[in-house]
């Protein structure tokens, strides 16, 4: 079954650690479809740990256990008590991105499905704005596709030099490394169906391509999303004017009265 938007569904959002998974890894299949030979769509996984709202450092684990503290406990230390600290819940999440590299291992191009953590809070945006830095710097091509509403603006693509017609509330934007002095950025409407993203790969290769709306789709399949309450509202909300048209749109495919 499938969603009852024509592009992005803005309820996928609220479980996007479910959803960005399996974006992954159906990019990674359907790059893999159209990638030569000598090179290949691969997984990279770290562990970025978010503390009372501000996501930290990131890890890059075989496995990680990840185990809650009792509330009250006291620790005692040669027989010695010390002082009850305040427990902060620390909260893990894998951060995955599609890289895709030749036979010798080298990353040609990396695509990063950009997720609130990656959004919300100074020091998760400090964070990915060091990963842009390390791509860019190590001559790496850039595929960023936002599809998450929370959260500030992280792109590579300076926020200001986009003009008020490519303002979506969503966007993707490709870096090339042959052309380091310049930035592709594609708009991404509520109303209207994903756009194809070209992925660049070496000089003088023809560009691979995202087919956003069959991952969108098959996400949204394969996740049984059609079990969605849609008489809610989305979270974060839609702005008015998109509020008004998505209601109108949900009662008349009836999954509002």
């Amino acid at each position: 079954m499938k969603s009852p938007f024509p592009g992005m569904d803005p309820y996928l959002e609220k479980k996007w650690g479910e959803v960005h998974t399996s974006l992954i890894v159906y990019a990674r299949n359907q790059l893999n479809s159209q990638l030569p030979d000598d090179l290949q769509a691969t997984i990279e996984q770290y562990v970025a740990v978010q503390v009372n709202d501000e996501y930290s450092h990131s890890l890059r684990p075989d496995m990680h256990v990840v185990e809650q503290a009792g509330p009250g406990s006291q620790a005692v230390k040669g027989g010695v008590t010390v002082a009850e600290p305040l427990v902060l819940p620390m909260v893990p999440h894998t951060e995955r991105h599609v890289s895709i590299v030749d036979s010798g291992d080298k990353v040609i191009t990396a695509i990063e499905f950009v997720s609130p953590w990656n959004k919300v809070g100074i020091k998760g945006q400090e964070k990915y704005a060091r990963k842009q830095t390390n791509y860019l710097a190590a001559g790496i091509n850039l595929v960023e596709i936002d599809l998450v509403r929370q959260g500030s603006y992280v792109l590579v693509a300076p926020d200001e030099m986009i003009p008020e017609e490519l303002r979506t509330p969503y966007l993707a934007c490709v870096y090339r490394n042959a052309k380091p002095d310049q930035v592709e950025v594609f708009r991404i409407p509520l109303r209207e169906r994903l756009p194809n993203i070209p992925v660049p790969l070496r000089p003088g290769e023809t560009d691979a391509v995202l087919q956003l709306q069959s991952l969108i789709d098959d996400c949204y399949r394969d996740g049984r999303h059609h079990r969605t309450n849609y008489r809610v509202e989305p979270k974060p909300p839609l702005a008015k004017e998109d509020a008004d048209w998505a209601d109108t749109l949900l009662r008349e495919q009836g999954y509002r009265t």
